[in-house]
């Protein structure tokens, strides 16, 4: 969607045809978050990303970093020396965005000991798992 194509309605996350969905699937997947919050402590390369993002493939890494670019909220910088250097580093907006993400990433651990309690009375009642 162009500027000149830009919806006639507020947007509205819980409405099927707001494109603020889409950003919302690329904040909130699981290589999105973590992807955002990695690079809030800084500037990456590829492969030193990848590292800190334990389990990502690097498939999944450059399709997360490219949809979270062409939302505004990843900066790729590409370095014309040889080898090639490209850096990620997170935008204003990106900045804004990893900052909450954060917020409910601390609030998750820091309640970790409670997950864990209701998924043990969870799994018990239901005949263990």
């Amino acid at each position: 969607m162009d500027l000149t194509e830009r919806p006639d309605f507020e947007f509205d996350v819980f409405s099927k045809k707001c494109p603020s969905r889409g950003t919302l699937e690329h904040v909130t997947g699981r290589w999105g978050t973590l992807t955002l919050g990695a690079l809030y402590e800084g500037s990456f390369r590829f492969n030193e990303l990848r590292r800190r993002v334990d389990g990502v493939s690097e498939k999944m890494l450059s399709q997360t970093l490219q949809a979270l670019e062409r939302d505004g909220l990843v900066h790729r910088e590409a370095q014309p020396t040889n080898p090639p250097r490209v850096d990620y580093e997170l935008t204003p907006l990106g900045r804004e965005v990893a900052e909450r993400l954060l917020s409910l990433i601390h609030f998750v651990q820091g309640r970790m000991d409670d997950v864990l309690e209701a998924r043990e009375r969870y799994d018990t009642a239901r005949g263990g798992r």
